[in-house]
């Protein structure tokens, strides 16, 4: 009996580093965060207790509104395209006469390994209006006849933040429908392809129905990390004061209010904010598939 207590000792022992680094580094700031939210501090001065100033501030701020509209928008252009893509290639890189399949899924999964910053730049140099490749593409192939001023325009800019964001992550998700696809047992094909069943039918009838647990996965976690958008709208959207402030997102708004006006308890509330929208939608998407079963 002794020794089994030890080893269960030993157990909590091994795992108790995790738990002290979380603590430390995840949730000591986060319960600090929601103390700064609840004082008016400009991280020079002593912290005054302001109770729920800040988050009344939040609510009739049409400024956070706006950036829950820009976040929205941008995540809406690129999600579609995204798991569209990722879908259709794991669909064609899943058949059998497909050759060099694993070198086609590390040349798709690349751009992942890529920082927003450096892709960001990178579409900001293509798509620059008087030196930019993509106008002297289009100038050349005869679709235009003056170069265009991309970032001039709201939806421009932020289909081009989409862009970014699009191919960037769509090779993750395609790995992740590879391996969707590979669980599913290859005897459900045959008995549908013994009944007759064509390539078509079986896609929509028998691979995107058994994918479904796949899908919400993705979907979630697009959610999550679409509603957390910096780094593409920091440098595409010139830091957010691109035209209309169109490309000023939730995360972006946190980071002027707090590092650029210095008003640290009302950047902590907008934080706080940022997390109810992500639960919120996360929750609407989770009950959105519940609701199909």
């Amino acid at each position: 009996m002794k020794s089994k207590v030890n080893k269960s000792a030993y157990g909590y022992l091994f795992i108790s580093p995790f738990f002290i680094a979380y603590a430390l580094f995840g949730l000591v700031p986060i319960l600090y965060t929601l103390y700064l939210s609840l004082t008016k501090w400009d991280g020079f001065s002593d912290p005054v207790y302001v109770g729920l100033a800040n988050y009344e501030r939040l609510v009739h701020d049409s400024f956070f509104w706006q950036t829950i509209s820009n976040t929205l928008i941008i995540w809406i252009m690129s999600i579609v395209p995204q798991l569209i893509l990722a879908l259709l290639l794991a669909l064609i890189l899943h058949e059998k006469f497909v050759k060099g399949k694993h070198f086609f899924r590390a040349v798709y999964y690349f751009p992942n390994l890529i920082s927003t910053v450096t892709l960001g730049v990178i579409f900001s140099l293509m798509f620059d209006w008087q030196t930019g490749s993509i106008n002297k593409l289009l100038i050349n192939i005869g679709l235009i006849q003056d170069p265009i001023n991309w970032f001039n325009s709201p939806w421009w800019t932020r289909a081009i933040i989409a862009s970014i964001t699009m191919w960037q992550y769509f090779g993750f998700n395609l790995i992740v429908f590879v391996a969707g696809l590979q669980s599913i047992s290859s005897e459900v094909f045959e008995a549908a392809e013994v009944d007759g069943a064509t390539k078509t039918q079986m896609v929509f009838k028998i691979t995107l129905p058994l994918l479904r647990p796949v899908f919400v996965f993705t979907f979630i976690t697009s959610v999550i990390g679409g509603l957390q958008l910096f780094e593409g709208p920091l440098v595409i959207g010139n830091g957010g004061d691109g035209p209309g402030n169109s490309a000023r997102t939730m995360i972006l708004y946190l980071y002027e209010t707090s590092f650029k006006a210095f008003d640290y308890s009302y950047g902590a509330a907008i934080a706080y904010g940022v997390f109810i929208v992500i639960m919120i939608f996360t929750a609407i998407t989770a009950r959105a598939y519940r609701l199909k079963d």
